[in-house]
């Protein structure tokens, strides 16, 4: 069992010698069956609707690095070990600190984490998620999300509301950088950015603070919250990992050892939410050499066998910056 404490999944079993105001959080990411899956835990005692949230715990004396306690904890809370993992960003606001918090101005230090999926029957408060069940809107696979319907009729209303008429053009112009309205172009990296303007205008739960409820109205129009800032968390990290793999070959981190073209292109589609035209990827892919066939075939699945491909590691040598500079099909508007 787990208690909040200073915005933190805590164990109940017994107290932790001296708990510092830095805490630590994981954003760990799968790509399981074409699908972008984040690890979550049950954090009892939020609001209705907001018991979920990523594997975290206070930095305290015995972690002698950062990432070490980081990989403590999740492994304690999900039993879940880590590969490749790298800083985020450190979460600072003021009013972030859960409600027993003492006053402290707390600080979280997040972390990205790729993994290949595990689930452990132990231990049913760890999940995974697709990670569009929290940011609906960021999934454009099969067109224009509907749930944009609703939230771009909410945020016009929030940016015609400004009194002052610097202000609501600055909300309309912020508008169009974020989720395209009026005519902007929508940049798939700004994920954080789209979080953060909900927020501002009050339409998802954790504007509320930590006693925000969550409706089924809400999580049918713009997803399913988390406690804390959780989401904003998620939000920071997809963006992060959207802007990588174009330039960074970070996504054979969630691939087995070997797969096939179309695993790798289900797997990218699903990580920048976007339809790719299927012989223009295969066409980067040859290109930029990240990849070399193997004697393998797929069996046993309807269809022709395909072949098995393996990441080319020797590509992180030969090219500055190797990755999927991708061109997404067309959007639907």
């Amino acid at each position: 069992m787990t208690r909040a404490q200073d915005g933190f999944a805590v164990e109940a079993t017994g107290a932790l010698p001296n708990p510092s105001a830095v805490g630590l959080v994981a954003v760990i990411v799968a790509a399981t069956d074409g699908e972008p899956r984040a690890l979550t835990v049950r954090v009892p005692g939020q609001a209705t609707g907001r018991e979920t949230g990523l594997p975290a715990g206070p930095l305290v004396p015995e972690h002698p690095t950062l990432e070490r306690g980081l990989r403590a904890w999740v492994e304690r809370q999900t039993q879940q070990r880590l590969g490749y993992v790298e800083q985020l960003y450190t979460f600072g606001d003021r009013d972030r600190q859960g409600d027993d918090s003492a006053g402290l101005h707390s600080l979280s230090v997040a972390y990205l984490a790729l993994v290949r999926e595990m689930r452990s029957a132990s231990l049913p408060d760890a999940s995974w998620h697709n990670w569009y069940a929290f940011l609906p809107w960021e999934d454009w696979r099969a067109g224009r999300p509907e749930t944009l319907d609703g939230i771009e009729a909410k945020l016009l209303a929030w940016a015609a509301g400004a009194l002052d008429s610097k202000i609501r053009r600055r909300r309309e112009d912020r508008l169009g950088l974020t989720f395209g309205i009026g005519g902007g172009a929508w940049n798939e990296e700004r994920v954080l950015e789209r979080y953060e303007l909900l927020f501002e205008a009050g339409l998802i739960p954790e504007a509320q603070g930590q006693a925000g409820e969550a409706h089924a109205t809400d999580i049918a129009t713009t997803g399913r919250p988390m406690t804390f800032d959780h989401r904003r968390v998620l939000a920071t990290a997809i963006g992060r990992l959207r802007g990588k793999i174009k330039y960074r070959p970070v996504v054979f981190e969630l691939m087995p050892p070997t797969f096939t073209l179309f695993q790798l292109q289900r797997t990218v589609e699903a990580l920048s939410g976007a339809n790719l035209h299927k012989q223009n990827f295969r066409r980067l892919v040859a290109q930029q050499g990240l990849v070399e066939e193997t004697d393998e075939v797929t069996s046993g699945a309807a269809g022709r066998p395909a072949r098995l491909v393996r990441f080319r590691r020797e590509v992180l040598l030969e090219r500055p910056a190797p990755g999927f500079r991708l061109t997404p099909s067309r959007r639907s508007s």
